[in-house]
């Protein structure tokens, strides 16, 4: 009798022995770390010198090994005991004191690991919640503290869990309205029946303001400025997996946080902190940054202010991945912010200065912009902030409708040439960019008409076409020239060529003419490549096709017309004007002979980049020789035929040009050194004659007629 009363007796010992047994262990560890507090005596022993750590890894193991032992969705009694006591929110207590000194980074780990590693929606109970919003009310805003990698971690466990359960983050955000005891009612065991699992839609139906308060968002956004890379790296992937989630979230991100005044903010700071005299040259030189290698683009130190500008385009960067990676409604309201906060309030007031430093630094500043962007929202933005909308012709002599744009254009031909290359660098910049309003509002606009081709076909007894005989050895320029159309009402030329009045080239023969003709602009005694070897207009092509090809990769998506549009359906216009940008850019070809080496080069880069693209007007306007221009117009090729004139009457003037032409083309390439000399600006000017029309000559080339290059 009496041993089986034993056996009975063990059984239920045995029974109960892990439950009783875990509870009692875990409040007796937790009694252990708030007796500490009691006989503690010593201020200068750290955390980690105590057995707090200890303790509190114990109280984490016993609850995830409770967890495992009993069914999902069953709370045990170490889980009812933490919440009931309020454990955590005494801890939280705890770690803001920082007494002893590192207790916050253990609440920090602690708090990571119960919400990670225990299965049980823990944020939903009143009693976590409050000292998750402590906690992330201490992180986030000390940069530089010795807990920056624990507070990534933990705000990277509530993003986790966010992930998973979307109507949470209301409750993050709700800040000190929780706080300040909103819903103070005792917690029962099931986040159903709870206050704090109230479904989202309550708070969003009447959405509180956006606060500064520190919360989830606020302490993310800090981390991300980290400047310890691995944590600010671990910030930044964690937001950018909070705005790519739909619904809720991004509804609360925008109504409910102040993240869009955060990330602008941080950006407008940085560009403030460039300093005003880095060199353009050295932020165009700066290779384009990456939010994910923060710091690496400014090891080297080569120039002053070079930290400050990698750390400004690489947020730049980061905020054109959120862009590119968040929910629409996200990523339209940080890229109004960036435009309201950045492209108006910053950039706009210096863009509109007459100071040529501010002007200089802010062009350079504001090229590198348009390189780094890739999202479509903050280009888009972009485009029309420095363009504006309009697409209609514009009319020379009308006040501008957007008069950025206009300062723009116009200090592409300012009195500086440092401005004017700056800002030609800006527009060949915008020209790369994958956005059809870029080319529409600067050239497309005025070409749609056709109007710079004449109408009526000229009378039989005037000016026949030019010859074409190739074995000519150059232009007589001295007599009166076909090509010289702009300025004279009753110039043509041409019509021999062509059925049909500027129609684009169709066939292989007339692209072999096209070529010819711009090869054969520059007469044979100002050229001077082949004295030095160098290849013909060939060496051209490969750069050519892969800049045409480029162009067309990023055009396909427009829907621009293979064919030129058919004249009888054009409009009749009055007198054509060309546009403000092409107006500057031919004014500036024009006096190709009389500029800096390195402002020709940018103008001809320009005026390439245009050439390359495949819509068949703007085609036919830079690229066919033989157009019949109407009264008035000037074209590409018109331009440089009367460039080539004044050049044939100022070279017989230089003694020994040849010798001299061929010595500055030797300093150019690095071969002699380089000396000062008359004429020197005239003589580069020439080199870069040819050699653009090397260029023009194989992008024609490459283009051909609609069906592919010859």
């Amino acid at each position: 009798m009496l041993s089986r009363l034993g056996a009975l007796l063990q059984q239920a010992v045995e029974t109960r022995e892990p439950s009783v047994d875990l509870l009692e262990a875990f409040t007796e560890h937790w009694k252990g770390i708030t007796g500490y507090y009691l006989e503690a005596t010593d201020e200068s022993i750290t955390a980690r010198q105590t057995d707090i750590p200890w303790r509190l890894k114990q109280m984490l193991d016993i609850l995830v090994y409770e967890e495992k032992q009993h069914s999902a969705g069953e709370t045990g009694p170490c889980l009812e005991y933490l919440l009931q006591h309020k454990v955590l929110e005494t801890l939280s207590t705890l770690g803001k004191a920082e007494y002893p000194p590192g207790m916050r980074q253990q609440v920090l780990l602690f708090f990571s690991r119960v919400l990670g590693q225990v299965q049980h929606p823990l944020l939903h109970y009143l009693n976590v919640l409050r000292p998750v919003q402590k906690l992330l009310q201490l992180s986030g805003d000390r940069l530089g503290s010795g807990t920056e990698k624990e507070e990534v971690q933990f705000v990277a466990v509530l993003c986790t869990k966010i992930k998973q359960d979307p109507s949470l983050l209301s409750h993050v955000l709700e800040g000190k309205n929780i706080l300040n005891g909103r819903r103070s009612q005792e917690l029962p065991a099931s986040p159903v029946a709870e206050g704090a699992g109230h479904p989202l839609g309550s708070p969003l139906a009447e959405p509180s303001p956006p606060r500064r308060d520190s919360n989830l968002v606020t302490s993310l956004v800090g981390l991300c400025k980290s400047q310890k890379s691995r944590v600010a790296l671990k910030a930044r992937e964690n937001l950018l997996l909070l705005v790519g989630l739909a619904g809720e979230v991004a509804t609360c991100l925008v109504r409910s946080s102040t993240l869009c005044q955060l990330l602008t903010e941080h950006l407008c700071d940085l560009y403030s902190a460039v300093p005003p005299s880095t060199h353009p040259t050295d932020v165009l030189a700066l290779e384009r940054a990456s939010w994910r290698s923060q710091g690496d683009a400014a090891g080297d130190g080569v120039f002053p202010g070079k930290e400050n500008l990698a750390a400004f385009f690489s947020w730049l960067d980061y905020l054109d991945e959120v862009v590119m990676g968040a929910q629409p409604l996200v990523a339209e309201a940080v890229t109004t912010a960036v435009e309201d906060r950045f492209y108006r309030g910053i950039l706009e007031p210096q863009l509109l200065q007459m100071s040529e430093l501010t002007l200089l630094s802010t062009t350079a500043m504001l090229t590198g912009t348009v390189r780094q962007i890739r999202s479509a929202p903050l280009l888009h933005h972009l485009v029309l902030f420095l363009l504006g909308p309009d697409q209609h012709p514009e009319t020379p002599g009308d006040t501008p409708q957007h008069p950025l744009r206009s300062h723009l254009i116009d200090r592409c031909n300012h009195l500086s040439d440092e401005i004017s290359l700056a800002s030609l660098r800006l527009f060949e910049e915008l020209l790369r960019k994958p956005h059809q309003h870029v080319a529409q509002s600067l050239v497309l606009r005025n070409l749609e008409a056709r109007g710079y081709l004449q109408r009526s076909p000229p009378a039989p007894d005037e000016r026949g076409p030019p010859e074409t005989d190739p074995d000519e050895e150059g232009l007589d320029l001295e007599e009166e020239d076909p090509y010289f159309t702009d300025g004279f009402p009753d110039a043509s030329f041409g019509m021999a060529k062509k059925p049909l009045p500027g129609s684009a080239p169709s066939g292989r023969g007339q692209v072999g003419e096209v070529v010819s003709s711009f090869l054969c602009l520059v007469p044979e005694e100002a050229k001077t490549s082949s004295c030095m070897e160098e290849g013909g207009y060939d060496t051209y092509v490969q750069d050519a096709l892969g800049m045409v090809q480029a162009c067309r990769a990023s055009t396909a998506p427009w829907g621009w017309p293979s064919a030129p549009r058919p004249l009888d359906t054009c409009p009749p216009e009055g007198t054509f004007y060309e546009g403000h940008f092409l107006q500057v850019l031919f004014d500036r070809m024009s006096r190709i002979l009389d500029q800096p080496y390195s402002l020709n080069l940018q103008v001809t880069s320009v005026l390439s980049r245009l050439a390359a693209f495949p819509h068949p007007h703007l085609h036919e306007y830079l690229l066919d020789p033989y157009l019949n221009l109407a009264p008035g117009c000037r074209s590409l090729f018109s331009i440089l035929v009367r460039v080539i004139g004044d050049l044939m009457q100022r070279l017989q003037r230089v003694p020994q040009f040849r010798a001299k032409l061929l010595l500055v083309r030797r300093q150019l390439l690095g071969l002699v050194p380089g000396e000062q000399m008359d004429h020197t600006m005239l003589f580069q000017g020439v080199v870069v004659l040819e050699e653009f029309c090397k260029e023009l000559a194989a992008i024609a080339l490459v283009k051909g007629p609609p069906e592919g290059p010859p």
